[in-house]
């Protein structure tokens, strides 16, 4: 499906390599290396690839450079799952690539998806994995999300910055889209949010971040 995208990035780049958000004040990814927090956070936070299987689905929340989905790519081999991502102001296909430049690992993997990209896809197959990137506001698209995760990667912008993308609201309906066992995995070890996972349904567990982040949460749907 292709679609015009109502709100774009505002970007600037920091050491002519790494997108930060404008509107946020925030990196696109981490700076001791991005493909690296995204195995250690997302990837072994929610026990991938060890639990992936035909037709799981992963569900996250800030989709940005898409460097979460090409690391999943890397790790799924040739099992066929779904990922589903929500995201509010998608950057454009040649600024997803200037990204991705910076991790050859994943640049090596990335064309087929910048393809799509480029043509206006949001929904396209990449290698074994359906993917459906959903544009707008998650505390109005996730609601209406007729899917269910096994896995979430909460990626928003941080909490201090981008609040709206971790309120009680959108957290329940995180918790209201998570089969019974799925699981959720986020950098971000900030109370708030925390409770707002518990709230939703979530046993919370706060673990050993990446690089100079002391910690992240990942939890388990009761």
């Amino acid at each position: 499906m292709s679609l015009p995208d109502q709100s774009q990035a505002a970007l600037e780049w920091r050491d002519d390599a790494i997108p930060v958000s404008t509107r946020f004040d925030d990196p696109y990814f981490s700076l001791a290396n991005g493909l690296d927090e995204t195995r250690h956070v997302f990837l072994a936070g929610n026990d991938l690839p060890a639990r992936l299987r035909p037709g799981f689905q992963i569900a996250e929340l800030g989709f940005g450079t898409g460097l979460n989905l090409l690391a999943t790519l890397i790790a799924c081999g040739d099992t066929p799952i779904r990922y589903t991502s929500f995201e509010a102001y998608p950057m454009s296909a040649a600024e997803i690539a200037r990204a991705l430049a910076t991790f050859p690992e994943a640049e090596a993997v990335a064309a087929p998806f910048l393809a799509a990209w480029a043509r206006g896809d949001r929904k396209f197959q990449l290698g074994p994995i359906d993917v459906d990137i959903v544009i707008g506001d998650a505390r109005e698209t996730l609601p209406a999300w007729d899917g269910c995760a096994d896995a979430w990667y909460l990626d928003g912008f941080s909490p201090a910055k981008n609040p709206e993308l971790w309120g009680s609201d959108l957290m329940a309906a995180v918790g209201a889209h998570t089969a019974p066992g799925g699981t959720f995995a986020t950098y971000t070890a900030a109370g708030f949010v925390r409770r707002n996972l518990a709230a939703a349904g979530f046993a919370v567990t706060r673990a050993p971040g990446h690089g100079h982040k002391r910690h992240m949460s990942h939890g388990v749907k009761a």
